[in-house]
């Protein structure tokens, strides 16, 4: 289980956020822009600090004001899904999403064997020499996503997967989706602001206001 209790002082507000999110189990993160959504994210991830508080993750702690710990984001095992993809433009579709196995100087024979397991998983084996700048919108989430998935993460992160597609592309992508990561059986966050998103992919939902869950419950509740 993925349990959170931080504290971190915003321009605007105070970010504080009590939640946990259990094995298996993906929570939608919904409310207004400029809410503290990624923010919440990306202290989770490591790549900002709280000031103050504690983040557990199946009974490693990754952060603990009060114990001064706080593992780097590196070594978090944590898949990441930026709202932009952060694909390398000009990297190959198969780099990219070899990148994360390189920097842990796995063997090369090993990381073919992972990333042509995991490109014709997405359906991009075909594409895999093509650059990241030259992909739909489509195979640039899939791309992003199999990059996640391939460092066999203990907890998943995605703000709004689904913003760069058209309308027709997202309604296919969101049961793709909620089945792609329910295989991993890790606790995921998704950031969202589209309600369809909440309905059709998340177990659970929260909703923040201003820096702080205000509600959280089934989908339908929150909706």
């Amino acid at each position: 289980m993925l349990e959170i209790d931080i504290r971190k002082r915003l321009r605007d507000f105070n970010l504080e956020v009590k939640l946990d999110v259990a094995m298996g189990e993906i929570l939608m993160l919904v409310g207004d822009n400029g809410c503290g959504k990624t923010t919440l994210l990306n202290l989770v991830a490591g790549l900002y600090n709280p000031d103050a508080g504690r983040i557990s993750l199946d009974g490693r702690v990754l952060y603990d004001s009060a114990l001064k710990v706080n593992i780097p984001p590196e070594s978090r095992n944590i898949g990441y899904v930026f709202q932009s993809y952060a694909l390398f433009p000009h990297m190959s579709v198969y780099d990219n999403v070899a990148f994360g196995l390189c920097t842990r100087k796995l063997p090369e024979s090993d990381i073919r064997l992972m990333v042509k397991d995991h490109l014709e998983a997405a359906g991009l084996w075909e594409i895999r020499k093509a650059k990241a700048v030259d992909v739909s919108g489509g195979q640039k989430q899939r791309i992003a996503l199999a990059r996640a998935l391939i460092i066999d993460p203990v907890l998943l992160l995605l703000d709004e997967p689904l913003s760069a597609l058209d309308v027709h592309r997202q309604a296919h992508m969101r049961k793709e989706l909620r089945e792609m990561i329910h295989s991993c059986r890790v606790p995921c966050i998704i950031v969202t602001h589209d309600l369809r998103d909440v309905a059709c992919i998340g177990d659970r939902a929260s909703l923040l206001e201003k820096g702080k869950i205000t509600l959280t419950g089934s989908p339908q509740d929150v909706i």
